[in-house]
Order: structure tokens, then C-alpha cells, then sequence
């Protein structure tokens, strides 16, 4: 259910979409907000018959403002057996110069990495709007590809406050390393904030926003997700300047340590990304609070003290 501002109403109502007659109908009222719209999506049914036909639509895919063309330009079959004069028609379109053909492959390797990862289409989607303003600067030339797409994709997890390592993001990355990656990553953000005038929005990163994927990385039990999830939100509370990263990583050794199932060291900094000595540093700061940051529903002060004397 939508919502919008009815005139009649004068306030904000919800909204039902006739798609039968084009129209959009205020359900409070009953005036038509909009009449015969377009939908401009695709036409996902099948008009496919008995000659042989694989393609299960009539209609090409939705606009895209990011093209030259906005995406509807028509690309011509080779037709059945790739002979006559659809063959011919085909041969020579494909003779031709398509201007958006290096940002359309761009854009499916941004798409794959997304996958990859699970993220929602609204991140890719702003990861193709930052590839574009910085391709339309001609500025990314004699720099790594693999590494600038990373980087885009990166800084729209940042931006839709889904964050994502670098380690996550090198792990689907064409070859780019982790260096690369950040490296990119800070030119494009200069580059984009020079272009503004100002400074560029990338979002705040929290340990929460990291924690839960650490913990189902190593399998670890929901009471212990829990725990490890309520000793970082009481690390917030202190003015501890540690890499939320390595706050996560340390919360979560700190909980594997009062637990009966305890976690190597080692494991929890390979699913981090975070060296062995880091997460350690960051435990140290965190030790001395220890029995206030352990939840005692999960393991009683007493106990949390006898754990870290072990």
C-alpha cells in the first residue's frame, strides 16, 4: 500500500493502483489521484507459441536514465539458423559503435559482485549512479577497473547503510586487491567531492552493522548472537576510538571466551579480516568492563571475572 497527499483530503492518505484501468485512487475518498498512467516495466508473460520460440516476452526490459538511450534501443535476431536477412541486419548493427557498450558491461560486473553478495538491487543500483558521474568525468583512465567498480560498489553499501569490509568486497572483486580497493575508493570519494563542492555522505559504520555475518560465519549459537549483539551495544556507550570492525571481532572473542563453545582466535580474525593482534588491542580496552559489558543473563559477573583470569 502507497501513500500520498490528497488534495480533497488534504493530507496524507493511502493510495490503491487500479491496473486494469490506469488509474490512482485515493482510498479515503475516492478521487482519482492519476488516470491512465503508463506502466513503464516489462510485460513478463509468455507469448511464446509452437514454433520453436525461447523468448517468453514481448517487451525489452525497463528504462535505464544512466544510457544514452535510456535503455529502449532495439537490437535486431539473427533470426532461426542465423541465415537470411535477419543474419545480415544483425551483422551489420552489430558493425556499428554503441556508446553506452563499456558502461552496460560495467554495469553487469557491478551487478554480479552485488549478487555475490546478496545486496539488494537499491545498492547496486546506486553503485551504477556513482560509476557514471565518475565515468562522465574521464578521470578513472590507466586506473584499475576491477578496483573502481569495487569501490563503487563499496561506497554505495556505505551510503544505503548496509556497510561492507573491504575483505568482503575483495572477495568478489575481479583480482583487485584489498589496497587497490582502498586506494579507489578514496580517489573516487575526492574526486566526486571536488565535482559537489562539498563534502560527500558515506554513511556511519557501527560494530552492530558487521557483527550478526561475523557470528554466522562461525557458526556460532543465537543465545551467543545475542550476547555478543548486547555487549556491543553497551560498547557504544564508551569512548572507546577502535575500527567498529575490530570492535565486532573483539566483542565476539570476548563472548567465545565466557562461553562453553569457544572460538579460536585465528578463525575469528580470518572471517573478520582483522589481524590477530588487533582484535587482541581491541579486547584489552574492552577487558576492564568486561563484567559490565557481558549481558548477566548470558554469564553472571562472578563468572565473567573467573573466565578471564583463566
Amino acid at each position: 500500500m502507497q501513500k500520498t497527499v490528497c488534495p480533497d483530503c488534504r493530507r496524507e492518505v493511502d493510495i490503491v493502483v487500479d491496473h486494469a484501468a490506469g488509474d490512482t485512487v485515493c482510498m479515503e475518498c475516492g478521487l482519482v489521484l492519476e488516470a491512465h498512467f503508463i506502466d513503464e516495466s516489462s510485460e513478463w508473460r509468455t507469448f511464446s507459441d509452437d514454433s520453436g520460440s525461447n523468448d517468453p516476452v514481448r517487451v525489452g526490459g525497463p528504462s535505464n536514465p544512466l544510457l544514452t538511450d535510456g535503455g529502449l534501443s532495439t537490437t535486431i535476431s539473427r533470426g532461426n539458423g542465423s541465415q537470411g536477412d535477419y543474419a545480415a541486419l544483425g551483422k551489420w548493427q552489430n558493425h556499428g559503435t554503441n556508446p553506452d557498450r563499456a558502461l552496460l558491461l560495467a554495469f553487469k560486473t557491478i551487478g554480479t559482485m552485488a549478487d555475490r553478495l546478496g545486496l539488494v538491487s537499491t545498492i547496486k543500483d546506486r553503485a551504477d549512479e556513482i560509476y557514471k558521474k565518475v565515468e562522465d568525468m574521464k578521470s578513472i583512465r590507466g586506473r584499475s577497473q576491477d578496483a573502481i567498480l569495487a569501490a563503487c560498489l563499496y561506497i554505495a553499501c556505505r551510503q544505503e547503510d548496509k556497510p561492507r569490509t573491504f575483505k568482503e568486497i575483495h572477495s568478489v572483486a575481479n583480482g583487485a586487491t584489498k589496497k587497490e580497493i582502498g586506494r579507489a575508493t578514496n580517489f573516487i570519494v575526492k574526486r566526486l567531492e571536488e565535482e559537489m563542492g562539498k563534502s560527500m555522505s558515506m554513511g556511519s559504520i557501527h560494530a552492530g552493522d558487521f557483527l550478526r555475518r561475523f557470528c554466522s560465519h562461525l557458526g556460532m549459537t543465537n543465545q551467543a548472537v545475542r550476547a555478543a549483539t548486547d555487549t556491543v551495544k553497551k560498547v557504544e556507550e564508551l569512548d572507546i576510538r577502535k575500527s567498529p570492525i575490530s570492535i565486532a571481532a573483539a566483542a565476539i572473542y570476548m563472548i567465545s571466551q565466557v562461553s562453553e563453545d569457544k572460538k579460536p582466535l585465528k578463525e575469528i580474525s580470518r572471517v573478520a579480516g582483522v589481524a590477530e593482534a588487533t582484535i587482541k588491542n581491541s579486547f584489552n580496552y574492552l577487558r576492564p568492563h568486561a563484567t559490565r559489558l557481558v549481558p548477566d543473563w548470558y554469564c553472571k559477573p562472578e563468572d565473567v571475572k573467573r573466565f578471564l583470569a583463566q
